[in-house]
């Protein structure tokens, strides 16, 4: 895109960053492998009878390679699965593999013996693969599915080819989240500022709480922060364009990104790399953290009856010049492999996908998504659900996360050890910013 997304496409849901000013093509592509971090042997059984199974067997069945692999996501990936089954008429196998897992060795599963269908992300790391030859067409699927959606989604699962390859499903934003009956409690009232997110956190600490619940032992969730943060020292153009590879991480802008974050990680929960982000979300359901930076699906954590109970507030502002008008909200969806074994039935699978129907099952399932789906029924949404699609409708700029607006390679291979490092010891911002450069360097021109 070459201008800011309108009211109208956001309200549909969602501009990827990498649809901005200079779009996926001026990006260099790696033709080559990823390196692959994990246990490659657990991806390699999807497709070949690993994992949880649902249907029946045979070769009309239609394998679903899946990273909704949680507690609350499974139950929803099963009930999506026994819909389709019924109103598409096929038999699905289900192969569940952990989320993080799935994501690291994604690269070795596509070039392997993948599934029919898989579970993946849309934007930047859809199109990746996509033009490396890695994942099918299915353009003539939107052509029975587009109306569903608006053209936002439609761009959002384009390919730099202007072929389709990716059904969206649900969305949902990063923000700063909170249990509201502790507020209520302790008397808290949202920041609007940084400098007011500090004295609150100042105030938690002196009320016995951990003011900023958080973890890292996956490598994804600190990236979160740092895209805030960025997006409001710098503006969403220049977050854009440093993912894309064209700002420079040796820039002063940069450098104060982590300079205003070492000043936050007094408030943080310590020992963040040995804890996942469900650990870190038992503070928040728990009342012994005050507020955590994550995406809405820390609604998975929380007993239905406590759904009601989750707040949450914008990221505060950094600099009055720049705002805080810039959300983060993911999409997430499902893509066809580039060979599958029953592609009649994979078809009609990601039909489903894109159908009304799924987004009622999946957003009933899963109280934390919104539906991607312009035609599903809302009116079971829950408070959350119908603040975060608000939320989301009113931001004026839009990012996906950092792992999914810059190359896989690179979010993989040189942040989340970068962001890792930096946690573990903030005092060298200038030598972690040379290093992550430098890569970048390399990563990008090759």
């Amino acid at each position: 895109m070459n201008r800011p997304a309108t009211e109208s496409e956001y309200l549909a849901g969602l501009v990827p960053a990498s649809a901005g000013r200079h779009g996926f093509s001026r990006r260099s592509m790696l033709r080559g492998s990823l390196l692959a971090a994990g246990i490659p042997a657990l991806l390699a059984a999807c497709g070949n009878g690993g994992g949880s199974g649902n249907g029946g067997g045979g070769g009309d069945q239609v394998t679903l390679g899946s990273n909704f692999s949680d507690e609350v996501p499974l139950k929803t990936m099963e009930a999506m699965v026994a819909d389709a089954q019924e109103k598409q008429g096929i038999s699905i196998k289900l192969n569940t593999v952990d989320h993080t897992t799935f994501q690291n060795n994604i690269n070795n599963y596509l070039q392997g013996s993948p599934d029919d269908v898989f579970s993946w992300f849309a934007g930047y790391r859809m199109q990746f693969f996509a033009a490396q030859g890695l994942a099918s067409d299915i353009s003539d699927i939107w052509g029975t599915i587009g109306a569903n959606y608006t053209d936002a989604f439609k761009k959002a699962s384009t390919g730099e080819d202007g072929k389709q390859y990716f059904v969206p499903t649900t969305y949902g934003p990063w923000a700063v989240f909170y249990r509201k009956s502790l507020w209520q409690e302790r008397g808290y009232e949202a920041p609007a500022t940084l400098d007011e997110m500090r004295a609150l956190s100042t105030r938690m600490q002196q009320d016995g709480l951990v003011p900023l619940a958080f973890a890292d032992k996956e490598g994804w969730p600190a990236m979160g922060t740092f895209d805030q943060l960025n997006m409001r020292i710098n503006g969403y153009q220049f977050h854009v364009d440093l993912m894309a590879g064209e700002e420079s991480w040796t820039d002063q802008k940069v450098k104060t990104v982590f300079d205003t974050w070492k000043g936050l990680l007094p408030f943080h929960q310590t020992d963040s790399l040995g804890r996942t982000w469900q650990e870190a979300a038992s503070g928040i359901v728990n009342k012994t953290s005050g507020m955590m930076v994550i995406g809405s699906f820390i609604g998975q954590q929380f007993e239905e009856a406590d759904q009601e109970d989750i707040d949450f507030f914008n990221f505060p502002e950094v600099d009055s010049t720049i705002g805080a008008d810039a959300v983060e909200a993911p999409i997430d969806g499902f893509m066809m492999s580039k060979r599958p074994r029953n592609e009649d039935g994979a078809r009609k699978l990601l039909e489903y996908f894109g159908s009304p129907d799924d987004g009622v099952v999946q957003t009933t399932n899963d109280p934390s998504g919104i539906a991607a789906n312009t035609k599903s029924d809302q009116s079971h949404y829950t408070e959350l659900q119908k603040k975060c699609a608000e939320f989301v409708a009113s931001a004026k700029s839009i990012s996906q996360f950092m792992d999914r607006d810059t190359r896989p390679d690179f979010a993989s291979t040189v942040m989340i050890p970068s962001l890792q490092k930096f946690i573990q010891d903030p005092n060298d911002i200038d030598g972690l910013c040379t290093e992550i450069e430098n890569q970048k360097k390399s990563i990008f021109t090759s």
